[in-house]
């Protein structure tokens, strides 16, 4: 645990595209992809909704992997690996929402404590998620929503009253990544959730592909992560899936650290059988 200057690295955006169907998320999210590479072959969707990517082939030659079910977390990290070890640049994921209702089904197959057996399964999707935040890729994720209602007292009826659109995940999801948009059914996009500030204060828009050229400026600005970086990085690793997470994500720099990282995953290993 060491002091350390406050230092821009440059990034690779982590942006999530909620809306209804027919909002346009995966039209959307292929002209930001564009906008962020400058090159169909350097995107990839993970298509979970029945073919839906290969409607838009006219915009260009892209990758596909057809995802169809059970749409386990572990399904998922399996194409995003594919997607980094070919080169993929932009990683569209095209729903998030099939691997949220197979968690809450799986969930409910349990037998015995419902509240018990989310300790099986959160962990499953924790580690899809980190996985996805940890990639060393640009990511934009879609999550279908639905309109949600709650019960209000009316002249001493219960009655049912619209409060907007909940997206089908976890609720805490959209906090998670760096920049979040909401898609109504005009295909405007509101952004609900900004860390790059470019879009806070502003009116919903159309997504193109100057959209992404925007985000990938913001990306670009700052300083390139060295070995050094890396390095103080894998000190504080505290076990070995923390290691082998900080390992894959930095491809360019897998050689270089190696020695480094060997070393600290036998220190793990060590502490782990002392304890």
């Amino acid at each position: 645990m060491n002091l350390q200057k406050a230092s821009r690295k440059k990034a690779k955006i982590k942006l999530c595209l909620q809306g209804p169907s027919g909002s346009g998320k995966t039209y959307s999210a292929l002209l930001l992809a564009y906008g962020l590479c400058n090159d169909w072959a350097k995107i990839c969707v993970i298509d979970t909704e029945n073919h839906s990517a290969d409607l838009y082939s006219q915009l260009g030659e892209y990758n596909t992997i057809s995802l169809t079910g059970p749409y386990t977390p572990e399904r998922y990290m399996q194409a995003i690996e594919i997607c980094v070890k070919a080169g993929i640049e932009v990683i569209i994921i095209d729903s998030l929402s099939h691997e949220w209702e197979y968690i809450i089904n799986f969930h409910a197959s349990l037998a015995g404590n419902s509240f018990t057996n989310w300790g099986k399964v959160t962990p499953r999707h924790n580690e899809f998620i980190q996985t996805l935040l940890d990639t060393n890729k640009h990511v934009i994720a879609t999550v279908r929503t639905k309109q949600d209602y709650v019960l209000n007292e009316r002249n001493g009826k219960m009655v049912p009253e619209k409060i907007g659109l909940k997206p089908i995940q976890r609720d805490d999801l959209e906090y998670l990544f760096t920049l979040t948009f909401e898609l109504d059914r005009n295909h405007v996009a509101l952004s609900t959730k900004d860390r790059t500030g470019i879009f806070s204060n502003k009116q919903g828009q159309l997504i193109n592909e100057d959209t992404g050229k925007v985000i990938l400026e913001w990306c670009n600005y700052g300083k390139e992560v060295t070995a050094n970086d890396i390095n103080t990085r894998i000190n504080e690793c505290k076990s070995v899936a923390e290691l082998l997470s900080l390992f894959n994500k930095y491809q360019h720099l897998k050689e270089t650290l190696k020695p480094e990282f060997e070393k600290r995953k036998r220190e793990i290993l060590v502490q782990e059988i002392h304890n």
